[in-house]
C-alpha cells in the first residue's frame, strides 16, 4: 500500500476509534435514540436526492437500514448513556467480527478454522477481564448493550453481504433513510416528550459538533474512503488496520474523559485484539510461513 493511501486508512480507523468519545460527548445534551435518528437522517439528507438508488431489491435496504441504525448504533448510544466508557465500547464493538464469523458459517455453510476458534477463546477471555474493571468505567448493563450491538453489526454484515452491492456509498445513503423515524418513534415510546424537551433546551455547541462528525467524517466520508481503499488493494492489506480502531478508541477517551488505563484494561485490549488478529488472519500467517519456509 502507498504510504498515502496507509496514513489515509490509519486516519480513518483513528476517526471511528474516536467517534465513540464524540458519541459520549453529545448523550450529555441529547437522548440515544435521538442522537442516532439525527444522525442518519443527515447521512440520507439531502444526499438522497442527488444519488441513484442502488439497483437491488427493497428488503435490503430497509432491513440494513433498520438494524444499523438501530440495533447497532441506537443500542451502542444507550450502552454508553449507562455509563460505559467510550474506550470499552470501541474495543467491545469489536466482537463483531466474530459474531460475524458464526453466522457466517450458519448462513452460508462455512465452516470455522481452528484459528478462528482460538481466536473467539482468546477474544473471550479479554471479554471476562473486562467484567473485573472497578474504575467505575464499566456496567454491566452497558456491556451487554454494545455487544447486542456487535451482534446486530453482524447481522447488518451478512444483508450487506447478500446485497451484493458494488454501489457502497449509495446503499449507505439510502438505507440510512429508513432508520430515523422508528429511533424517533422509539425515543417517545420510552421516554414520551421529554427526550425531546431536553434536545431543544440543551442542545449547545458540543453536541452539534457530536452530530456532524458522526454524521461526515466518520459515517459518510469513513466508509466511503474505506470502500474505496478495498477496491484498489487486497482485503488482506485493507482489514488488518481495523484493529486499530478500539486503540483510537481507548486513546481517544484517555485524551478527552481522562480515562484511567489500568493494567487490567491493557490486559482485556491486548488479548481481544489478539483474539481478532489470530481468528480473522491466523490460517492466512501460517500459509505464508509455511510457503516461505518451503
Amino acid at each position: 500500500m502507498k504510504l498515502p493511501h496507509l496514513l489515509l486508512a490509519v486516519l480513518i480507523t483513528a476517526i471511528w476509534g474516536i467517534n465513540f468519545s464524540v458519541i459520549k460527548l453529545g448523550l450529555h445534551a441529547i437522548d440515544p435514540f435521538i442522537l442516532a435518528g439525527i444522525r442518519f437522517t443527515l447521512c440520507a439528507l439531502p444526499a438522497l436526492f442527488f444519488i441513484r438508488r442502488p439497483d437491488m431489491p427493497w428488503r435490503y435496504l430497509i432491513s440494513y437500514g433498520l438494524i444499523f441504525g438501530i440495533g447497532l448504533w441506537g443500542v451502542v448510544n444507550l450502552g454508553i448513556k449507562t455509563g460505559l466508557s467510550a474506550g470499552i465500547a470501541s474495543l467491545l464493538l469489536q466482537f463483531s467480527a466474530f459474531f460475524t464469523l458464526l453466522l457466517g458459517g450458519w448462513v452460508f455453510r462455512e465452516r470455522l478454522s481452528r484459528y478462528q476458534i482460538a481466536g473467539c477463546l482468546l477474544a473471550c477471555a479479554g471479554l471476562l477481564s473486562i467484567f473485573f474493571i472497578t474504575d467505575g468505567s464499566v456496567t454491566f448493563s452497558g456491556m451487554l448493550l454494545v455487544l447486542a450491538g456487535a451482534l446486530a453489526w453482524s447481522v447488518a454484515n451478512i444483508i450487506n453481504k447478500r446485497a451484493g452491492t458494488k454501489q457502497v456509498f449509495a446503499f449507505l445513503v439510502w438505507s440510512s433513510a429508513f432508520a430515523p423515524v422508528p429511533l424517533f418513534l422509539l425515543d417517545g415510546l420510552v421516554n414520551g416528550t421529554r427526550g425531546y424537551q431536553a434536545l431543544f433546551s440543551h442542545l449547545d455547541t458540543r453536541a452539534l459538533l457530536s452530530i456532524l462528525f458522526q454524521v461526515y467524517p466518520n459515517t459518510l466520508f469513513g466508509y466511503w474512503v474505506w470502500n474505496w481503499l478495498l477496491k484498489h488493494y487486497p482485503v488482506s492489506t485493507v482489514a488488518p488496520l481495523s484493529l486499530l480502531v478500539p486503540v483510537f478508541g481507548i486513546l481517544g477517551s484517555v485524551a478527552i474523559f481522562g480515562e484511567t488505563v489500568s493494567a487490567q484494561k491493557i490486559v482485556a485490549l491486548l488479548l481481544i485484539v489478539a483474539g481478532l488478529a489470530v481468528g480473522l488472519y491466523g490460517a492466512r500467517v501460517a500459509r505464508l510461513i509455511g510457503v516461505r519456509s518451503g
